[in-house]
């Protein structure tokens, strides 16, 4: 749409301006077909463009003698001015510029030589190609161009025909009674003026990471509300989270919520880290990828539930990211301190942690399992202090290896002592009740070689009765420690002390053991304790396997559930902690490759790691010589890892 406007006459340096921008266009030629035929910069160009596309929720207002007129609008197109002539200028710089340099070149010639012209044909365009290039930018500008232009009139604010045709934005009607559309309630009134948009709704996001108001965002999923809300705020404590959400929210439901986007620190959520760097994403400061952030960011957080306090130099050392990553780290979730650090931004809810111990708890089994994760992946010398019961962390202490052998003396005598008057309270108990005939229980002090004695006695007088109340109550306290542990409970396939099988704990553990080695074969108590975290976490509260798992009782189930320990001969000078050096194995899993899995792990109980052609001898030795090279390779990727040439169990390879 092109608008003429007029020069102000009492400007001469604005005309000849406008002339020399028109000579610059066009040229010292004008004709009709010019930008400026009139030799002057007369005119000025405006692009529209479309602002919206949904112009039903607009409305041109009009307000006379008291009265507010509106009208529906069915199109707006906003206008910008274009300086498309400035690129005719540039053009017309360029050849002049270009016709100069040919003119000098041509007077150093003396004539022109006379050059062979070949003539190609061009192939014929398919229809694909045809179709690249209508829908290409360059075909549409030039499209663009070659369409014809519409003169028209323009008309002013003051010029009666725009205030005829402003009439028609004023109601005709004789009276506003007579319309009954305006007798209506105002939430009525309110849904005509401002109906809702379907095209809106599809449009619009699920969970949008943009700022919403708290009408739109109460509009959304209570999951929706709880990401967004910690996304933005990075860290929240769960009362100011339950006030935001409104009163009738349950707290349940809530605290279901929260635990799928944030994790517990001292008390507080802090967004999960996957939350804010998503899966394809990565750092906008050096490019790394979101995993490699993910991981730096959860060390800062697990940094946070051990201390009040985390040192950037340290963090940045750890985990070998940018310094700009690091600090966009530390400002999601602490304030920087001068001359002391980077300090957790919210004070210790110890509200929080007494009201529900259950979260605390599966928190804290989720911290463990990212815990070994961070030990493995940077190397970290393992924490030698306990957390604290209640969770509010401490400084760190280092602990001599001196000293920790003085507690550990300290702790075995406390023990040996406990266990002594809990042995010496239950031989009064016997000694009480009705003496059993062929019992004899001896009355002097005993030491622990007359304890030892003591104990064959009993048991051998007590063999034809097996049901007997005083031999259940004496084998259950041997040494102080379950029969099953007592006796032959490091033996290479032990079982699990008799009838615990029957309560729900051990049901429930046997299930997950069985599950776990169908999934995985070989395993590492190490590796399986995190898995067993990991499978505590996901648990509702209150469940019955938060009553408390020892590794005793979890390396019994495993033997119970048809596995074995394989005792891998480890060399000497092995990183490899006590329980990484503790493997088990699944014996049968009812399929056809138990036989090969039982002679490699025959291999592996006396060599710490063989190579591939030991091992396809052994098995077709053992197996025939029909084994094929699949079934081979499929025992190898259930049991093995392959490293340096080498075949290792899994979990017992250190890089």
């Amino acid at each position: 749409m092109t608008f003429r406007t007029s020069q102000p006459r009492s400007s001469p340096s604005s005309r000849s301006k406008g002339e020399q921008i028109a000579l610059n266009v066009d040229g010292a030629c004008a004709d009709e077909t010019s930008t400026y035929s009139s030799k002057l910069m007369d005119k000025q160009t405006f692009c529209s463009s479309q602002t919206t596309s949904n112009t039903s929720r607009y409305a041109a207002a009009l307000y006379r003698q008291g009265e507010l007129h509106l009208t529906p609008l069915h199109g707006i197109l906003q206008l910008r001015p274009s300086f498309s002539y400035l690129d005719k200028a540039d053009a017309k710089h360029r050849e002049r510029e270009a016709a100069n340099e040919a003119g000098d070149s041509s007077q150093d010639e003396a004539e022109e030589d006379v050059k062979q012209i070949t003539v190609r044909f061009s192939r014929p365009e398919s229809e694909q190609a045809r179709q690249r290039r209508v829908q290409s930018y360059e075909f549409l500008q030039k499209k663009h161009a070659e369409e014809p232009w519409v003169h028209l009139h323009y008309y002013g604010l003051r010029d009666s025909r725009s205030e005829h045709e402003r009439q028609y934005l004023l109601c005709q009607g004789s009276s506003g009674v007579e319309n009954t559309e305006l007798v209506k309630s105002p939430s009525e009134y309110l849904m005509m003026l401002m109906p809702p948009s379907q095209e809106q709704e599809k449009d619009k996001p699920v969970a949008p990471s943009n700022v919403l108001s708290m009408a739109q965002l109460r509009t959304l999923p209570l999951a929706d509300q709880i990401k967004i809300l910690m996304k933005n705020v990075k860290v929240m404590p769960f009362a100011n989270l339950m006030s935001l959400l409104g009163p009738f929210i349950d707290s349940v439901a809530v605290l279901r919520g929260i635990q799928k986007v944030a994790m517990l620190v001292q008390g507080n959520w802090v967004v999960k880290s996957d939350i804010l760097y998503p899966k394809d994403s990565s750092s906008p400061h050096s490019g790394v990828p979101a995993e490699v952030l993910c991981r730096g960011r959860d060390f800062v957080m697990w940094k946070f539930t051990q201390s009040r306090w985390v040192v950037r130099k340290e963090v940045a050392t750890v985990t070998k990211l940018s310094a700009e990553d690091v600090k966009d780290f530390l400002e999601h979730m602490a304030v920087v301190r001068i001359n002391k650090g980077w300090e957790f931004i919210l004070p210790y809810d110890g509200e929080f942690i007494k009201k529900h111990p259950d979260v605390v708890q599966r928190q804290h089994m989720l911290w463990t399992g990212i815990q070994a994760k961070l030990e493995k992946v940077y190397n970290l010398v393992k924490e030698t202090m306990p957390k604290k019961p209640d969770g509010q962390s401490g400084p760190a202490v280092l602990v001599s290896g001196d000293q920790r052998v003085q507690v550990a003396k300290s702790k075995a005598q406390q023990n040996h002592a406990l266990l002594e008057r809990e042995l010496q309270r239950r031989k009064e108990q016997i000694r009480a009740s009705t003496v059993l005939p062929g019992v004899r229980i001896k009355e002097e002090p005993m030491s622990e070689e007359g304890e030892e004695e003591e104990e064959r006695e009993v048991e051998e007088d007590e063999e034809p009765m097996d049901t007997s109340p005083s031999r259940g109550l004496h084998n259950r306290l041997a040494n102080g420690l379950p029969a099953g542990r007592a006796a032959g409970g490091d033996s290479f396939n032990g079982h699990p002390p008799p009838g615990c099988a029957s309560t729900p704990v051990a049901r429930e553990l046997r299930a997950f053991v069985e599950a776990t080695f169908q999934r995985q074969f070989v395993l590492t108590l190490s590796e399986l304790k995190r898995l067993f975290n990991l499978h505590l976490a996901s648990l509702p509260p209150g469940h019955t396997l938060f009553s408390g798992i020892s590794d005793r009782m979890l390396q019994d189930t495993v033997l119970a559930a048809g596995c074995k320990q394989i005792l891998v001969p480890f060399p000497p000078q092995t990183a490899a902690s006590p329980d990484e050096q503790k493997v088990f194995a699944l014996w049968e899993s009812g399929d056809m490759s138990d036989q090969h899995r039982q002679v490699l792990l025959e291999i592996f109980s006396k060599n710490y790691r063989v190579r591939r052609n030991m091992i396809q001898s052994r098995l077709t030795q053992e197996c025939g010589e029909d084994l094929s090279k699949q079934e081979v390779d499929k025992v190898l990727k259930d049991c093995c890892v392959s490293y340096g040439g080498m075949w290792y169990l899994k979990g017992t390879v250190q890089s």
